[in-house]
């Protein structure tokens, strides 16, 4: 095991607050906490944070071009695999292939009107 010590320039309740949560939180779920929170501040400068699924669905599907959105619903399968394996249930992944389809749709429009 090691010890660490950090600084921290706090207010007095800010103080207060951390020395709670120090005291009653085992080191796991401190830890736990702090990914929480590095991972919701890289949503937020990416600028893909919304509540839920909404951000898994918008990450997976905002910069995709009508192609790869084509290429993804003929191989479908192999993307299920692929969002089973970073974890997805069932529902986000349905909710995903809907927006790919809807993506898809578009190209298939645009290429109708030329």
């Amino acid at each position: 095991m090691k010890e660490t010590s950090f600084t921290l320039r706090l207010t007095d309740k800010q103080y207060a607050e951390i020395r709670i949560y120090l005291d009653f939180l085992t080191s796991e779920m401190i830890l736990f906490g702090l990914r929480f929170a590095y991972r919701r501040n890289v949503a937020i400068a990416g600028g893909f944070l919304a509540p839920g699924r909404k951000s898994i669905v918008k990450r997976e599907t905002l910069l995709l071009s009508s192609k790869q959105a084509k290429w993804r619903l003929d191989n479908w399968k192999s993307m299920i695999r692929s969002y089973r394996e970073r974890g997805y249930s069932y529902p986000t992944i349905s909710r995903i292939k809907k927006e790919v389809r809807k993506k898809s749709l578009k190209a298939d429009r645009l290429h109708l009107n030329f």
